[in-house]
């Protein structure tokens, strides 16, 4: 038997009113470490799942933005691949990056979930309606987040994530059934 992953009802309640899911990319969508495998050369490994489960949540409509800190043709790359049209790198200033994109979507921060790790994510933290973390974050983010996924950073944190969403706006099953035929 599988197990099933269960959240609590309070970031259930939160998450039914997400609309745009955002991001950010080292230590979120990858395990946080960076190669640097030649001049000017970044290499970054992205997990497939959680690739897979960001096209299964927008396929749902929930619009998906990534928000981060530095610059890398990977990030652009894998942002083009997952069709995630709301890319902001070098975000110097997070809060700015959200005022913008919450403009381009008219999504109110109410119904922004922001997925980060670091001190840097914490002016999302103060102003999104669900603020979610993974296990090794710094300890003030941690102590900030409504969730912290089970799953580990760059190895299935952004489908766990993902799943809590579609499992509380009830369309888990829909988008699976695009897949289980």
């Amino acid at each position: 038997m599988v197990p099933q992953l269960t959240y609590p009802p309070a970031v259930l309640e939160r998450a039914k009113s997400v609309r745009l899911l955002s991001l950010d990319v080292d230590g979120v969508l990858t395990d946080g470490r960076l190669y640097y495998v030649g001049p000017d050369v970044e290499a970054k490994a992205f997990n497939t799942q959680d690739g897979a489960a960001l096209k299964m949540l927008q396929s749902t409509g929930v619009a998906i933005a990534i928000i981060t800190g530095r610059r890398s043709e990977a990030v652009a790359r894998r942002a083009a691949e997952l069709g995630i049209g709301h890319v902001f790198q070098g975000a110097e200033d997070k809060a700015t990056c959200l005022v913008d994109l919450c403009r381009q979507t008219t999504v109110e921060p109410a119904h922004v979930a922001h997925v980060g790790d670091d001190v840097p994510d914490l002016p999302l933290f103060n102003r999104v309606g669900l603020r979610v973390s993974v296990p090794d974050a710094h300890p003030v983010v941690l102590e900030r987040a409504d969730y912290v996924t089970r799953a580990a950073p760059g190895n299935g944190a952004v489908r766990e994530v993902c799943h809590l969403i579609m499992s509380a706006q009830d369309t888990w099953r829909r988008a699976l059934a695009r897949y289980d035929r």
